[in-house]
C-alpha cells in the first residue's frame, strides 16, 4: 500500500506531523507492505534563500505582535516537546527551502532519504542550522552519508528540480493547500498534523478495503455475543 506525505522543512507542524505519523505507522500490523513517498511542498517559493529573524518574520506575515508570535512558538514548541523534538525558535534561520527539497531527492536516488530528511528538520529546529544555505546543506547531507562532491555539484546545479516541482503539482492537482498532507491509499487524506491515532486509523481502513476477508463455507458451530447454541 502506498502512502505519500508532503511536508516542508519549515513547517513546525510538519516535523510534529512527521513524528506522529511514525508513530502510527511503527503500530501498523502490516508495515513492512507500506510504501511511504516523502512528497516535496514549498510554503514560500518566493522567499529569499536566507531570510532575518523568524519571529520578526512571522510577525509581519501573520499580523500579529512580536509578544503575540513569541507565546505562539512557545505552544508548539511545548506540544513538539511531548514528541520528543526540541523546538529553538530563538535560533531558527529559515529561508527557501527548493534546494532542501532538491537534497531530498538526491538522498532518495542513494537511499538516504529517511535519515537526510530527518537530519534537516533536526538540523533546522534544534541546531539553527540556514536551511537555504548550500554550505549548511551539504554539511548535511554528508552527516547522513552522502558523497561530499556529488552532493555539492548537485545543490551547485538545478539537479532534480523537476522532481520538487511534480511533487508540487501532484498537490495542486488534489487541492492540497496546506502541510503536513498524507494520502493513504490513494483514497483517504489526513490534514495537519494529527494524533497517531487518527493515522493509524486511516491507515487501517484504507488497508481492510483494499484487502477485504473472503469468508469459505457457511456460517454456524461458532460463540458469539457470548451465547453459544449447541444444535
Amino acid at each position: 500500500m502506498k502512502i505519500e506525505f508532503w511536508s516542508d522543512i519549515v513547517c513546525p507542524w510538519c516535523y510534529i506531523g512527521k513524528r506522529r505519523f511514525e508513530k502510527a505507522l511503527s503500530q501498523f500490523e502490516h508495515q513492512a507492505e507500506v510504501e511511504v513517498i516523502w512528497r516535496s511542498y514549498e510554503l514560500d517559493p518566493s522567499s529569499p534563500r536566507l531570510s532575518g529573524d523568524i519571529i520578526e518574520g512571522l510577525s509581519k506575515k501573520i499580523g500579529r505582535s512580536i509578544e503575540e508570535v513569541k507565546q505562539m512558538t512557545e505552544q508548539i514548541t511545548a506540544l513538539a516537546a511531548q514528541e520528543g523534538l526540541e523546538y529553538r525558535f530563538d535560533i531558527m534561520k529559515s529561508g527557501n527551502t527548493l534546494d532542501a527539497h532538491r537534497l531530498i531527492h538526491f538522498a532518495n536516488s542513494k537511499g538516504l532519504i529517511e535519515e537526510v530528511s530527518e537530519l534537516l528538520y533536526h538540523s533546522y529546529f534544534t541546531e539553527g542550522l540556514p536551511v537555504g544555505d548550500v554550505e549548511a546543506l551539504i554539511q548535511i547531507g554528508v552527516k547522513a552519508g552522502l558523497e561530499p562532491i556529488e552532493t555539492r555539484n548537485v545543490l551547485e546545479s538545478d539537479m532534480y528540480t523537476d522532481e520538487v516541482r511534480a511533487d508540487e503539482n501532484r498537490a495542486h492537482s488534489l487541492n492540497i493547500s496546506g502541510v503536513p498532507f498524507v494520502l493513504v491509499g490513494e483514497k483517504y487524506g489526513v490534514s495537519g498534523a494529527q494524533s497517531a491515532d487518527v493515522f493509524l486509523q486511516a491507515i487501517r481502513q484504507a488497508w481492510n478495503e483494499a484487502h477485504p476477508i473472503s469468508f469459505v463455507g457457511e456460517a454456524g458451530n461458532q460463540c458469539d455475543d457470548g451465547n453459544c447454541l449447541i444444535k
